[in-house]
């Protein structure tokens, strides 16, 4: 490899992100193939960091752009790679490092789509909580472009599974996030184990110090692109917050469902998880709802779209993620059930409502230490949000009545089917000598079973928390100074939480400081492979060969195993059931306080998720 640029020259190199008014994806010489897929799915005019880097990669230089999520990063890289790609070269030729598995499902999804026209192109996405055999199978078959994680890359190294020897092209895909949940090392490695002549594309939303140095390190005078990305929300979305508490979600959500009058819904949600036990709790209270997330499959995904679009389903449980690109003119609301933890999440969510002129409505559920979050948003959009009023049974029961008033106008109007019932009722009152409306109400009875139309006054109980509260209830109900009996201070072990914690249980896992293992990377691992989320967790104390860790007690059998045969930092974790003294706090012997419950209070988003700790057993599939 050539001497890197000195600074001066990668400044000098830096490019403006300026799209020209009239530049099309037909003037940029781009493979016939690859324009012909792009075409057909609709695109046109390419975005600016599209415009200012694609010639560039085209060319053979090295890149480094700069840009937020959802500028079209995929495609300025993917295009370009696409178009050099030699099909019949059955050794990788492309590589790219995505921070998580989410992230390298929707590039190998992207990539597929742009190649629909290059049947001889093989994609695959390399990533933990798949099983080995899978990837192996396909890597013996021969691929032209490898998508995956850093650590599931660095154990095919390992294994020797992976040949590099003929990389021609790599990407390094959000890489301040991959530095952030702790892969520099990993990517630094696997930078190395790639030939010189390689060409490269660093894409990434900040260039902190390290992220500059890899720059200088391995890309050859690199171009600089620097794109800004404009945090404004459409005028005709009307943008409403809730404040509610963590477990009282799920029943204001249905309130709000059942008061406003909307035609096609997306709900939003940090993870995966909470998709399908959201999507399924709606179902089981009458509506029509279905989930999306990194693991459904892409022709179920489509199949859910179009029943979004066509009638036929009316709400759309989705992270991130699965919602990128998703365009649907039915869409009328958009509900944060999870407010995103940063302002473009935000700006793009509520960019699924309000589209060709029509008016949008969004929704924001923000728990009371959740109002930083909400002031951050106003102030990058520059927009108030305003605040609504949980609603009341009152409301709920005059739309449920308004409704009930509607079917029976609806049923009326059926003249065939009103006279055969008109005649059954008829044979039951001159049976039964029963008043005709009594009949009605009987009927009207049997027709809701143990399901009442109306709620009760007593049903009033769920409410919306002050917004002045600050000394209040956290996002679980319990009261900030709620600590409850400390305990004999003999007993070593941390007092349970009440609440919502009381169901946590210590687990053991083996590793510890002398592995140099941190709480995010124990919380990244656990995460990813056990299909837990932030609230799961309680406190994490890291002693000198292995660690404890409050996790559900109740966790299911499939996630114990998987928990158990989980690696970090190359370590078999070993997980099982602690059941000796815990020290109190873990104060100067690494014990992991976070905030004022002691848990972990990372972030749970599911494009921007915990460390990507995706090594398994080295054994055989």
């Amino acid at each position: 490899m050539s001497d890197p640029a000195p600074e001066s020259a990668l400044a000098h190199e830096a490019a403006p992100a300026s799209e020209p008014e009239t530049i099309k994806f037909s003037d940029l010489d781009l493979d016939p193939r690859v324009l012909k897929a792009i075409t057909e799915v609709g695109y046109e005019t390419p975005s600016p960091i599209q415009a200012a880097t694609i010639p560039s990669l085209l060319e053979g230089r090295d890149v480094v752009g700069l840009a937020q999520t959802g500028t079209g990063k995929t495609a300025a890289f993917a295009l370009p790679v696409l178009s050099n790609i030699d099909p019949d070269q059955k050794t990788p030729q492309a590589l790219v490092l995505a921070p998580t598995r989410e992230l390298a499902l929707q590039v190998s999804e992207a990539f597929e789509k742009y190649a629909s026209h290059m049947p001889k192109v093989r994609v695959l996405p390399v990533y933990g909580g798949q099983g080995y055999g899978v990837q192996l199978s396909a890597l013996r078959r021969g691929v032209q472009v490898v998508v995956g994680t850093p650590g599931r890359i660095m154990d095919h190294l390992e294994k020797g599974t992976l040949d590099l020897s003929e990389l021609r092209f790599l990407v390094l895909d959000e890489a301040d996030e991959m530095l952030k949940m702790g892969f520099a090392e990993d990517v630094e490695t696997i930078l190395a184990d790639t030939p010189a002549t390689k060409q490269v594309a660093l894409f990434s939303a900040t260039m902190p110090a390290q992220i500059r140095r890899i720059s200088k390190k391995h890309l050859n005078n690199p171009i600089e692109v620097t794109v800004k990305n404009k945090t404004t929300t459409s005028a005709n979305i009307t943008q409403r917050y809730l404040m509610v508490s963590y477990p009282q979600k799920v029943d204001a959500l249905t309130r709000i469902l059942e008061v406003e009058n909307f035609e096609g819904m997306i709900i939003f949600v940090r993870t995966k998880q909470v998709t399908e036990a959201l999507a399924e709790k709606l179902r089981a209270r009458g509506f029509s709802a279905a989930a999306i997330n990194g693991d459904v499959a892409q022709n179920q995904r489509e199949r859910t779209i179009n029943q979004l679009r066509d009638g036929k389903l009316d709400i759309l449980v989705a992270t991130d993620v699965a919602a990128r690109g998703l365009d649907v003119e039915r869409i009328s609301h958009v509900v944060n059930f999870d407010i995103p933890t940063d302002t473009e999440s935000y700006v793009h969510r509520i960019g699924r409502t309000g589209r060709a002129g029509r008016h949008g409505d969004s929704i924001a559920f923000v728990t009371p230490r959740e109002r930083h979050l909400l002031r951050a948003i106003e102030k990058a959009t520059r927009q108030p949000l305003t605040q609504m009023q949980l609603p009341s049974v009152d409301d709920v029961n005059k739309k449920r009545l308004s409704a009930f008033d509607e079917g029976i106008t609806a049923a009326l109007s059926d003249n065939e089917k009103i006279d055969f019932f008109r005649d059954v009722v008829k044979h039951y009152v001159d049976e039964y000598n029963v008043p005709e409306v009594d009949v009605a109400a009987a009927i009207a009875a049997v027709m809701h079973g143990d399901n009442p139309l109306t709620l009760t006054p007593e049903q009033e109980v769920l409410h919306t928390p002050r917004n002045d509260d600050r000394g209040g209830r956290d996002d679980r109900g319990r009261g900030r100074n709620d600590r409850g009996d400390r305990g004999d201070r003999g007993d070593r072990r941390a007092p349970r939480r009440a609440g919502a914690d009381a169901d946590l249980a210590t687990y053991r896992i083996s590793v510890g400081r002398r592995h140099k293992v941190e709480p995010r990377q124990i919380v990244g691992a656990l995460a990813n492979e056990g299909g837990l989320g932030r609230n799961d967790f309680g406190k994490i104390d890291i002693r000198m060969d292995h660690s404890l860790v409050d996790l559900p007690a109740n966790l299911p059998a499939g996630a114990v195993e998987a928990l158990a045969a989980t690696r970090i930092s190359g370590q078999l974790i070993e997980l099982t059931k602690d059941n000796g003294p815990r020290r109190a706090s873990g104060g100067d012997r690494g014990g992991y306080k976070g905030g004022d419950r002691g848990g972990y209070k990372g972030g749970d988003r599911e494009d921007r998720p915990r460390r990507d700790f995706d090594r398994k057993p080295r054994h055989k599939d």
